[in-house]
């Protein structure tokens, strides 16, 4: 008796390299999992609805399914095909951009010089108050456009350059906003402590009160973030109001995430670990006791390799001795307006590779399947697997060691995102 097969929308067949990081959706692959990217060669995906229905060597996925007369019959023939690029830190909702700072930081200002002179965030903080939800919406939009142009399907988005009540808002909405009406998946982050605006530099703490006691309330009474971030560092919140801010927000059902010791070792890592944070981000200058605390309670590592590059910084975040230690590590753009403006994920994957150590597998594990731990979402995405979401990407190269390799060049040929074909 000849079993039904079911009868699929798309197939994409004879891959010269299917990349699948398949292993872990239920945790981040860490130590020596991360050089596990489940290659198959001669590979196939079949596609019903916006699903993954079969995985495996084009003979063995035509065998599983019913390719019909209205079956799209993509044929990647001498390319590879990868899950599409998770984002998981980005601040993609502001005002004017910031070209004027790099000629500042050639001249050897430093970025906490720029913040401190009323310049860096705050200066996009001044802009983004002062432009409107569709000029906000417009600007995010071409972003992701982009962004999916690169290959990244998914992108978290943070607030943070409002540091009032009213534009906190505002840019939490139209990134949800986005989230409704873009091809790309938007997650949302609330980044009310992301600077000491210039209204309250003199007293932080009363800032604090006033991110806690008035935008966490509105925020979550709106439904606008899953997850609440804070910039711990030096000359911006320390680890007691950053604590603060986290474990009020964990206490309402928002769970913490924290930019970490990207300047100086401040123990935001250390925080990290004591709260159970979802991840730690940046990390530059994380010390060995926090890098030992992350990996102990599992906090994913979010490296920002394009931010200190950007910063022409000589050190970068230790890659390598997190990976040995057993930290989950994940890779993001930190597509911002002043220190990342990037949205390139394969130049990030380069610089993993070439900054931090990485191997090839390591940085396209770190960018796909940890990178979509990072905001929760690894059960759905960040791997080719059956069941899991149809986000698939068709590279224009022989394998995936090409990437990083072949560096600064936008290999992508094709971009599919829940079953569709949007590049």
């Amino acid at each position: 008796m000849v079993k039904d097969l079911k009868a699929v929308d798309k197939i994409v067949i004879n891959a010269g390299e299917l990349v699948t990081a398949a292993g872990n959706s239920d945790r981040p692959k860490v130590g020596t999992e991360l050089n596990n990217l489940g290659l198959i060669q001669n590979g196939a995906v079949a596609i019903k609805g916006d699903r993954i229905e079969a995985v495996g060597t084009t003979e063995s996925v035509i065998e599983q399914v019913e390719v019909t007369a209205k079956t799209k019959v993509i044929d990647a023939r001498g390319k590879t095909v990868m899950p599409g690029f998770v984002d998981p830190h980005t601040h993609i909702i502001f005002g004017s951009t910031r070209e004027k700072e790099l000629g500042l930081r050639i001249e050897g200002a430093e970025y906490l010089e720029i913040l401190k002179a009323g310049g860096g965030i705050l200066g996009t903080v001044e802009s983004t108050r002062q432009t409107s939800e569709d000029e906000l919406y417009y600007a995010g939009k071409q972003r992701l456009d982009t962004f999916l142009k690169e290959g990244v399907t998914t992108v978290e988005s943070k607030s943070g350059y409002g540091l009032d009540t009213a534009t906190e808002l505002k840019q939490l909405r139209v990134a949800n906003k986005l989230g409704k009406t873009h091809p790309a998946d938007v997650v949302h982050t609330f980044l009310g402590a992301h600077a000491i605006p210039k209204e309250h530099k003199d007293n932080p703490d009363k800032y604090i009160e006033i991110v806690v006691e008035e935008m966490l309330p509105r925020v979550i009474e709106e439904n606008l973030a899953e997850f609440c971030d804070v910039f711990c560092e030096e000359g911006v919140f320390n680890i007691d109001q950053s604590r603060k801010v986290l474990q009020t927000a964990r206490t309402k059902g928002i769970l913490p995430k924290i930019h970490a010791d990207e300047i100086n070792p401040l123990g935001g890592a250390e925080l990290a670990a004591e709260l159970g944070a979802v991840s730690a981000d940046h990390l530059g200058k994380a010390t060995d006791r926090g890098i030992k605390e992350m990996a102990e309670k599992g906090v994913v590592a979010v490296l920002l390799p394009g931010t200190l590059f950007f910063l022409m910084k000589d050190e970068y975040a230790r890659g390598r001795r997190m990976v040995e230690e057993g930290v989950p590590v994940a890779l993001s753009t930190d597509r911002n307006p002043g220190s990342s403006p990037t949205e390139s994920m394969s130049l990030i994957v380069s610089l993993a590779c070439l900054k931090m150590k990485l191997l090839p597998s390591e940085a396209i594990n770190a960018a796909t399947i940890n990178a979509a731990h990072a905001i929760n979402r690894g059960h759905l995405i960040g791997s080719i697997e059956k069941g899991k979401q149809a986000d698939i990407v068709i590279f224009d190269m022989p394998n995936h060691e090409y990437l990083p390799y072949h560096y600064g060049i936008n290999h992508v040929e094709r971009v599919i995102k829940k079953g569709t074909i949007v590049v």
